[in-house]
């Protein structure tokens, strides 16, 4: 018998679970036949009329999250995956020592129950219990009425529990699986083939950023995270592959923000004959197709904002935009330029080039009035070091961005695939990062080698995923899409 008194929440459980044992039960079994998830037999007896019901047994199992005892009857409320389904039981069907057991199990207990469907007198559609058993005990309570738990840093640290009390997080995760499979299906019917590059990589590149590091002690060797698909998918390009992508994770020893995770979910594709008006093309559809599947609309809510995805989504240059949102003119000096930046916040050790200035600016004062999708093309070449030139101005690259909600969305380019101008290129970057810039690409002799075989003329593209399901599900944070996003180890006291 159990005597709660001076016994914590977890031990008033754990006695319970002995007890159990104690009695020849096990409250952790292995398995249970189950016939029906909830929602779908719910949608089943829809036609049930006030206090009808079916004769036919059903089983279903899930998590207690509500219970409320009426003498010799107990009613519930039991939730799967799909929904919830209210339970009810009484002394006649259980008799007194089973519904005592039924009564005593705690919320969190996961349970699996027995027996027909009615519609209660308050026209509910309910189990009425003819079996039932514990499935796992839970040994922690709930979160105060099971749906109260609000701390962000909790529901962070402890995605399990937040995923039980919050249905609207569970959709969240339901709707980033959803995107992934329609991104895949999408691809597929373009004839694109998914492919699969090492996360483990000798020298990292694709991208400006700091890597994170290891070491392989069988082969004494240095290995990085990658911080791209770019190169390993562009090999494949140059291997004889057309249309390909690859849906990944990757991994930046950079900072954490409302949109930056140090790891998070990247597609990238590449297209053969193709450049970076066809991935353009590509961009818009393929986000407008995923807006529509998931509202059944072009145009969404984002943070007060409405936003239209219906294509062609509205273009202008880099320099356009710095002339109209940050008032720098097509012809401003490098010492305009500079004061300006520094004006910003960019560090006065740094010896930055004219593009550089301008991309600097540029993601300081231009993005955040960015709101409708808009692509931003024809960058600075300096700030694209794996991008052609722009054909008729070789000052730019051949790149653009799509910004929404002030965020970036996709990057792409037109591929640079001259071997030798893409080794010039690598050698910048190198002594960008023997002068103190640790984002600088490494030189990757073999993808230069690579490219000596001949890459066709190739467009490219980058989208992050994660920023996408942000947009999807009305969500502020990147944490608040990633299941399990990075958290700053708590200081033990």
């Amino acid at each position: 018998m159990i005597v709660e008194g001076h016994l914590s929440e977890e031990e008033v459980r754990l006695q319970k679970a002995n007890e159990l044992r104690a009695r020849g039960g096990n409250p952790y079994p292995y398995r249970f036949d189950r016939s029906h998830k909830i929602q779908p037999l719910l949608a089943e007896h829809e036609g049930l009329g006030i206090e009808e019901s079916r004769s036919e047994i059903v089983a279903v199992a899930g998590r207690i999250i509500a219970k409320r005892g009426h003498g010799k009857a107990t009613f519930g409320n039991v939730m799967d995956q799909t929904g919830t389904l209210q339970y009810y039981a009484n002394v006649d069907r259980l008799g007194t020592e089973g519904l005592d057991e039924l009564v005593h199990f705690d919320i969190g207990d996961i349970v699996g129950l027995t027996g027909h469907m009615f519609r209660s007198k308050r026209g509910e559609i309910s189990l009425h219990i003819h079996t039932f058993e514990l499935l796992s005990k839970a040994l922690h309570p709930l979160p105060e009425k099971y749906h109260g738990l609000q701390d962000k840093e909790t529901r962070y640290r402890q995605r399990y529990v937040d995923l039980i009390a919050n249905e609207e997080v569970r959709s969240v995760f339901m709707t980033r699986s959803k995107t992934i499979h329609e991104i895949r299906n999408y691809l597929a019917e373009q004839d694109f083939l998914e492919v699969e590059t090492p996360v483990l990589q000798s020298i990292y590149g694709g991208a400006s950023a700091r890597p994170f590091k290891t070491f392989h002690n069988e082969l004494a060797q240095n290995l990085f995270l990658r911080i791209a698909l770019e190169l390993p998918l562009k090999r494949l390009i140059v291997g004889g592959f057309e249309k390909i992508f690859e849906i990944g994770r990757v991994f930046r020893n950079e900072g954490v923000s409302f949109k930056h995770n140090p790891e998070y979910t990247l597609l990238e594709l590449y297209q053969a004959y193709a450049d970076y008006t066809d991935v353009m093309a590509l961009t818009e559809n393929l986000l407008a197709h995923l807006v529509f599947k998931t509202h059944g609309t072009y145009e969404i809510e984002y943070q007060g904002h409405q936003l239209n995805f219906k294509p062609p989504f509205r273009r202008i240059t880099m320099m356009e935009a710095l002339e109209t949102y940050a008032g720098i003119a097509p012809d401003a000096t490098i010492d305009t330029l500079r004061t300006r930046a520094l004006q910003l916040g960019l560090d006065p050790a740094v010896q930055s080039m004219r593009g550089e200035l301008l991309a600097f600016i540029y993601d300081k004062a231009v993005e955040e009035h960015l709101i409708q999708p808009v692509f931003v093309v024809d960058y600075p070449w300096e700030t694209s070091p794996l991008a052609k030139r722009k054909r008729d101005n070789p000052e730019l690259a051949e790149r653009f961005e799509l910004i929404v909600a002030q965020m970036e969305v996709a990057n792409a380019f037109s591929e640079l695939n001259d071997p030798v101008e893409q080794y010039a290129r690598f050698e910048e970057q190198v002594k960008a990062q023997e002068a103190g810039w640790d984002e600088a690409h490494q030189m990757d002799a073999d993808f230069v080698n690579a490219l000596k075989y001949g890459m066709p003329p190739t467009g490219g593209l980058g989208i992050g995923i994660d920023r996408v399901v942000m947009l999807l599900t009305n969500s502020s944070s990147i944490r608040d899409v990633i299941a399990f996003p990075h958290m700053k180890d708590r200081k033990e006291s």
